[in-house]
């Protein structure tokens, strides 16, 4: 069996990258904190870090230990705060993450219905890339991850879930108002674009798209991970992009963006989640998924 404590005093010492740094956060004698990982070691029969003059690193035990070691500190930091909030008659917290796309095809409707079913709760919602995701999942910083899904197997230690499929629309601005409501991509060749930079599964479907259509990816283009920025270089100017015409909902609704038909797009964009396939989640966080259904 663990020592809880144990554990806490080998995050604070990852923490500050050093035993005397840790006994500082800790407020205990560095001499405490070395017995106790000592004792730790002995107890998993394993080396947990080696030292040096620049801090500690982290043998590939460690590094195990250390993602079990966040999972349990985030756990009772939740539990304190689920109390805390439970006495003000407030659901959660509940702490998800996705990408943005995900996230904005997906959260804000499920929300709603997560209200309008049990009222008021906490809810904390991050921004991440794809493989800062699964981290995240793992040491129990979110619940649920929003993602691009359908892309490749999940790893076996996560589920996935698919919510939502749509196909890929043209977006364009004021500036292309001549163009007409239906093109396909090899019409597009010589347009200026903006396209996600990431390696993420998004990125990965923009491309699949081009390749199912037989059509090389656009060189003259803006690459840009960030929605908002993306959105707005195409409100203002000539350039175009692709996404889904939910992604884009509140600028189209008003006319200061248009979607455009592709003929030839052969590939949809599917969303969905992805939590711990063995995972136990919060009683917010099986309500969200339920609402997402």
């Amino acid at each position: 069996m663990l020592d809880p404590r144990a554990l806490r005093t080998f995050l604070a010492v990852c923490r500050a990258n050093s035993i005397s740094g840790g006994a500082r956060l800790l407020n205990i004698s560095q001499p405490s904190v070395s017995s106790a990982i000592a004792q730790l070691e002995q107890s998993v029969d394993a080396h947990l870090f080696d030292r040096s003059r620049s801090g500690i690193t982290l043998t590939a035990e460690g590094r195990v230990l250390l993602q079990r070691a966040e999972a349990m500190d985030n756990l009772l930091s939740g539990a304190r705060e689920e109390l805390r909030l439970t006495q003000q008659g407030i659901s959660g917290p509940l702490f998800v993450g996705g990408t943005p796309g995900a996230l904005v095809s997906l959260l804000p409707a499920a929300a709603a219905r997560l209200e309008n079913s049990i009222g008021e709760f906490s809810l904390h919602v991050l921004e991440r890339a794809d493989a800062q995701l699964a981290t995240m999942l793992r040491n129990g910083k979110i619940e649920l991850a929003f993602v691009t899904t359908g892309i490749e197997p999940p790893p076996p230690d996560l589920e996935e879930i698919t919510y939502s499929r749509e196909p890929f629309a043209l977006i364009v601005g004021r500036g292309n108002d001549h163009l007409p409501a239906r093109l396909s991509l090899r019409d597009m060749q010589d347009m200026q674009w903006v396209l996600p930079e990431a390696t993420g599964a998004f990125r990965r479907q923009v491309d699949a798209l081009f390749m199912s259509a037989d059509v090389a990816l656009p060189e003259n283009a803006i690459r840009c991970d960030s929605l908002l920025t993306t959105k707005a270089i195409v409100r203002g100017g000539r350039r175009v992009t692709i996404l889904p015409e939910k992604v884009a909902s509140a600028e189209l609704s008003i006319g200061v963006l248009r979607a455009i038909q592709l003929e030839d797009a052969r590939v949809q964009r599917s969303v969905g989640i992805r939590k711990l396939r063995h995972g136990r989640l919060s009683g917010l966080g099986g309500k969200l998924l339920e609402a997402l259904g």
